[in-house]
């Protein structure tokens, strides 16, 4: 179960984080937050955080039947 939720906030972070990256480089206008380089380096790093997320998520666990 905690597996399950790691593996959908990751994914919600991961599009949260390129949707401010793209914002912050003034890609995506409309926002406060459009060309500002801050929020560009806060895409990246929730998009970092979202990926080690989704990888420890999709980890599978060892099995131990011998």
């Amino acid at each position: 179960m905690l597996k399950r939720v790691a593996r959908v906030v990751g994914s919600l972070l991961v599009l949260i984080g390129v949707v401010w990256i793209l914002q912050g480089f003034d890609v995506l206008g409309g926002s406060f937050m459009s060309g500002q380089l801050f929020w560009a380096g806060m895409g990246v790093l929730a998009s970092v955080v979202g990926v080690v997320l989704l990888l420890w998520g999709a980890k599978r666990r060892p099995d131990h039947t011998e």
